[in-house]
């Protein structure tokens, strides 16, 4: 049986400590490391030793107990949230440590929220517990908040499944099955353990266990709750049609890009074709990685977390293999930076070098400005921008900077509008109708036909959906991506012999921007969800400074000399917030946020105006028709009287129309 393992953890709860711990306690390591000493098996990079924090996702493969296991480790501080979520992908099972004496803390939160996103069953280990302060029970009232099914399993579960009398009882008000046998023929060990399995399968139950893993007190009992208290049927599964998850991509020291793919039906052969979202390619070299060292294997089936060479294209969270797809993710950047390099680099290699990167990093999100000749990445936290600048310093031997951090705005509209695109220089055709509708924040973009078969065939229908989704189209006012709008194919045609599949992306980009351009735009900022923690003698002095940041709070809590404060505000108000706090309580304050929606900019203008976006700078408005066999440009105030085909969007354009209202 393969079964694959998560660790999540707030920074600093100790799940580096636990997992080199657990390796040691398998025989999977000789000697456990230390994060302060920096030789843990499972934080590798340079980085990671140099600033004492996990910054990549990382893999150990072990046999253990008859069953071979894959152990992922995660990082725990926000700013590389898209990289734990990416782990969280390919998790059978996850292990949440906690510590006793910090307790649940912000990113606790957004990590439990991510693991219900993506339906992933969750033990939790409630770590240091022979720290002072330490309140095992105090951080199980806390955890009851995110949810009332904690199990808690201290000193109750034997290393063959046996559960006390009183966790038996327990385990039993989960599930009606065992109460009934709990009262007419009492506990039975084999019954009990495979409900309890069924039950933390479905999310139904979180078994708890405690310790403390820099002693390693409390490893085997938590090895033993994982061991007896999970299931996979991957065995089952090898005969289905390959279908994998991509993790992650890394390139080795050779340059070879890896994709690293958790196999989740079927199997694959190093040299197989794979289907990707962007076309069949091939597999080159599987290689099963343990830390830094790897086996190059022929083969690789269900359940397997496996490195493959030559697999470009593929980006961290695509599915290949059967019913592939392009990755979509919770986490998303709050910021973003202008990156700023040496004069004699050219603009073309810094872009390279960046691009680089961002196949291991998709949401980095680098874009080019050609009116200004900038560059500009998308970030998480300013420290996600010191790993950048070592990263393109360790690669290229190239020292950049980056300008004033702003946030990551989006932007969406407040009216349906319409637009036409059109495609046809000489022997290409291409013409696309759609209708922009807004849709609830959080929605993102979604794509409806109104078209018939009979008007358009299916595929083509089916290729202008790739082409809405297969890129990040961007608003008009600051050129933030687009969100939260609804994209209607309202008509299209093809020509029988000019017609290529990229005429369609050319018309259907231009029909986006077309519409765009009639739009009321609307720019939307970051909402993040704070928790405050300060000395109670500081209350007045943030409650008057959350005023100030215009942050909706709610009433404050006291517990032991301190306060307490929950709000939320906007992410530029909070963003500068953590340096004042300190100062204000010399370093006794704990400030940590989150994103937790976005709502219209309250200074939209402002934005806007110092934006100064050219709204040509993504993609043309303007359409191509062709006549005495060249083509011409069409501007995109005038498409709708050249356009080929009668429709909903041409009417409404040649009223005068072009946005409802």
């Amino acid at each position: 049986m393969k079964k694959t393992f998560g660790v999540l953890a707030h920074v600093d709860a100790g799940k580096t400590t636990f997992s080199e711990q657990m390796l040691l306690s398998v025989k999977a390591l000789r000697t456990a490391g230390r994060v302060d000493h920096k030789d843990a098996f499972l934080d590798m990079h340079p980085l990671e030793k140099a600033r004492g924090i996990t910054i990549f996702s990382d893999q150990a493969r072990f046999d253990y107990a008859g069953e071979t296991w894959y152990w992922v480790d995660t990082p725990g501080h926000v700013d590389f949230s898209s990289e734990m979520e990416r782990a969280i992908m390919v998790m059978d099972y996850a292990l949440l440590i906690v510590s006793c004496v910090e307790g649940v803390q912000s990113h606790t939160q957004t990590v439990w929220r991510l693991l219900g996103a993506y339906g992933v069953p969750v033990f939790i280990f409630l770590n240091k517990t022979d720290r002072e302060g330490a309140d095992p029970d105090g951080v199980i009232a806390q955890l009851k908040r995110l949810s009332g099914d904690i199990l808690d399993l201290r000193g109750a579960l034997s290393p063959d499944g046996t559960l006390t009398a009183e966790a038996a009882e327990s385990a039993a008000a989960y599930d009606e099955t065992l109460m009934d046998r709990l009262f007419d023929t009492g506990y039975d060990r084999d019954l009990w353990l495979a409900r309890l399995r069924a039950l933390v399968r479905a999310r139904a139950v979180f078994p708890l266990m405690a310790g403390s893993a820099l002693r390693g007190e409390g490893i085997g009992p938590c090895l033993d709750m994982l061991r007896t208290l999970t299931e996979t049927d991957y065995q089952a599964r090898e005969r289905e049609p390959m279908r994998a998850v991509a993790q992650k991509v890394r390139f080795d020291d050779q340059g070879n890009r890896l994709t690293f793919l958790k196999l989740t039906r079927g199997a694959l052969n190093a040299r197989d074709e794979v289907q990707t979202v962007d076309g069949p390619v091939k597999a080159g070299e599987l290689r099963l990685y343990h830390g830094a060292k790897y086996t190059t294997v022929p083969s690789a089936a269900a359940g397997d977390i496996v490195a493959v060479t030559g697999l470009g294209g593929v980006r961290p969270g695509d599915t290949v293999g059967a019913d592939c797809a392009r990755g979509r993710f919770n986490t998303a950047p709050l910021m973003t930076a202008r990156v700023l390099w040496p004069d004699q680099i050219h603009p073309t290699q810094m872009l390279g070098i960046l691009r680089r990167i961002e196949e291991e990093e998709p949401l980095l999100g680098v874009t080019w400005n050609e009116s200004s000749r900038t560059i500009e990445v998308q970030v998480m936290g300013r420290i996600q921008l010191d790993v950048l600048r070592s990263l393109v310093a360790a690669r290229a031997g190239i020292d950049i900077d980056f300008g004033a951090c702003r946030p990551r705005y989006l932007e969406t509209i407040a009216k349906p509008a319409y637009g036409i695109g059109h495609y046809e220089p000489l022997r290409h055709y291409a013409e696309v109708h759609l209708r922009l509708d807004p849709l609830p924040r959080g929605r993102g973009v979604e794509f409806e036909s109104a078209v018939h078969v009979d008007d358009l065939s299916l595929n083509w229908q089916r290729l202008i959906r790739t082409h809405v989704f297969e890129i990040q189209h961007r608003g008009l006012l600051t050129g933030a991506p687009l969100t939260d709008v609804k994209v209607t194919l309202l008509a299209g045609r093809d020509h029988l012999k000019h017609t290529e599949g990229g005429d369609f992306r050319e018309a259907t980009y231009r029909a986006i921007r077309n519409a765009l351009m009639r739009a009321q735009g609307v720019l939307l900022e970051p909402v993040c969800r704070f928790d405050l923690r300060a000395p109670e003698a500081a209350y007045g002095r943030v409650a008057g400074d959350l005023a100030r940041l215009k942050a909706d709070c709610e009433p404050p809590r006291y517990e032991a000399g301190e306060v307490a404060i929950t709000g939320e505000a906007a992410f530029s108000a909070l963003s500068e917030y953590s340096e004042t706090l300190a100062a204000l309580t010399h370093g006794r304050a704990a400030f940590s946020w989150r994103l937790d929606h976005y709502r219209p900019c309250e200074d939209q203008q402002r934005v806007v105006d110092e934006a100064r976006y050219d709204p040509y700078a993504d993609g043309s408005p303007d359409s191509v028709f062709c006549a005495k066999g060249a083509g011409y440009t069409v501007a995109w105030d005038k498409v709708a009287d050249f356009a080929h085909l009668p429709s909903e969007a041409r009417s409404a354009l040649l009223r005068g129309g072009g946005a409802d209202g």
